[in-house]
């Protein structure tokens, strides 16, 4: 499959896998920025995307920037969708976080997606977790 990408600044860096066999393209920035505690911020890749029909861009955190306290929010990038990829970060932590031109900030994972039709139904088949949500499984 091809991902066709658009720098919309020179200095933009294109996604690339960071390794062999890695499942997400790392996504970097092309500007500074300072990331003060409680802060949540788009931060600008400089790029725009063409992901084929049928898939999505998924996008997840860095590892060795959540061990900063630092998470991305949101992250769904539909395929029709030819904005610039901003990456909605937040800082969790109580120190700031520095974020410099070219850095890693995040990963996108493209996955194949199946379209569904929404049918409203007047009642749905039992299983057996029924309606049990968050700790429903137990502790251990």
């Amino acid at each position: 499959m091809e991902l066709k990408v658009k720098r919309l600044h020179p200095d933009a860096k294109l996604p690339r896998y960071g390794h062999k066999g890695d499942g997400g393209l790392d996504l970097y920035t092309n500007t500074d920025l300072v990331l003060k505690p409680g802060d949540i911020v788009p931060v600008p890749t400089g790029i725009v995307t063409a992901i084929p029909s049928g898939y999505v861009g998924l996008i997840w955190d860095k590892s060795g920037i959540s061990l900063k306290a630092v998470h991305r929010l949101a992250g769904v990038v539909d395929s029709g969708y030819r904005g610039e990829i901003k990456v909605v970060m937040v800082n969790l932590g109580q120190a700031e976080f520095v974020i410099e031109k070219g850095m890693k900030i995040a990963q996108m994972l493209i996955q194949a997606v199946s379209e569904v039709e929404v049918v409203e139904a007047e009642s749905l088949e039992d299983t057996s977790r029924g309606s049990g949500g968050f700790g429903s499984t137990g502790k251990y």
